[in-house]
């Protein structure tokens, strides 16, 4: 079938690659932030952002939203970003890892004022939502729970029907219920072949089995950008008796640890001890590795 441009289904008509960065730097009076950051993100993924507190994810992020001042440059859908460009947010749905509500609203009043103002606003997965989550509509924001203020900040923001979502710690102070649900609703209501989700988070356990590609960023740096599968193939966790520990060395383990008089090291793929056994490395067992295998807070 031939289509005219304004036929062609969604899928043709919209360009792939919705985010490009080249040459991202950020200062901080002289701080460095962000250094020389290049990457291409496209439709239908799920990219996980890891790092260190401090490595510059949150303000890799706020980057992309234009809140920030930079050197280089980002385009989204094709588009060179400018700083303070509201109108992204026609294109961009963002959950942050501090929000701040009208606390003078009731729940129902601050989703009916959202509703209002987002071109946007998707009312039949707001309905969804809120049939699950459990706000209370009549409390006003300044007597929610601070895991309520953020089920309704998600309940906002995941309503929006926006190409690009931006996830910063998006479950701090989530029960373990509301968590789960929260990441079955991305992947069955808003995610789809069209949509790119980029999710940074501490809780990596969370995410492992969700995102498809993953991007490591160490003291400002890119260290990797690489598909998950892809990635995780390229290496095993191999095990031995701890007194066997000194069979790894000549491997050249690129990160070690020991439990329970076992001792695991992250080798290549393609190595193998007789008695070892493998398994598929974590995320942050790969993360460790790429930035030197220290066991500090990432």
């Amino acid at each position: 079938m031939i289509y005219t441009k304004n036929e062609q289904p969604r899928e043709l008509q919209k360009s792939h690659e919705l985010i490009k960065i080249v040459s991202l730097t950020k200062f901080y009076k002289k701080f460095m932030a962000l250094n020389d950051i290049s990457l291409s993100l496209k439709r239908g993924r799920i990219v996980g952002l890891l790092g260190r507190n401090g490595a510059g994810k949150s303000t890799l992020m706020r980057c992309i939203l234009g809140f920030l001042r930079y050197n280089g440059d980002i385009f989204i859908q094709d588009e060179l970003l400018s700083h303070a460009d509201f109108n992204i947010f026609n294109n961009i749905g963002f959950i942050p890892d501090v929000n701040e509500l009208d606390e003078r609203l009731t729940v129902s009043e601050t989703i009916e004022y959202i509703s209002g103002i987002h071109p946007k606003w998707n009312q039949g997965m707001a309905d969804k939502l809120i049939s699950i989550s459990d706000l209370p509509l009549k409390k006003k924001v300044k007597k929610l729970s601070k895991g309520m203020r953020t089920k309704l900040y998600l309940l906002i923001t995941l309503s929006l029907d926006v190409d690009i979502l931006l996830l910063d710690e998006p479950t701090i102070g989530l029960d373990i219920v509301f968590k789960k649900e929260f990441y079955d609703i991305i992947l069955s209501e808003f995610f789809d072949s069209n949509k790119l989700i980029i999710i940074s988070t501490h809780q990596i356990e969370e995410i492992e089995n969700l995102i498809q590609e993953i991007i490591f960023i160490h003291e400002g740096r890119l260290l990797l950008h690489d598909d998950v599968d892809i990635l995780k193939s390229k290496y095993n966790m191999v095990t031995l008796p701890i007194e066997r520990s000194s069979e790894l060395e000549p491997h050249n383990p690129i990160y070690k640890k020991s439990s329970l008089g076992l001792v695991s090291g992250l080798l290549k793929s393609d190595i193998t001890i007789d008695g070892a056994s493998y398994l598929r490395p974590t995320i942050v067992e790969l993360f460790l590795g790429a930035t030197g295998g220290c066991n500090e807070k990432y």
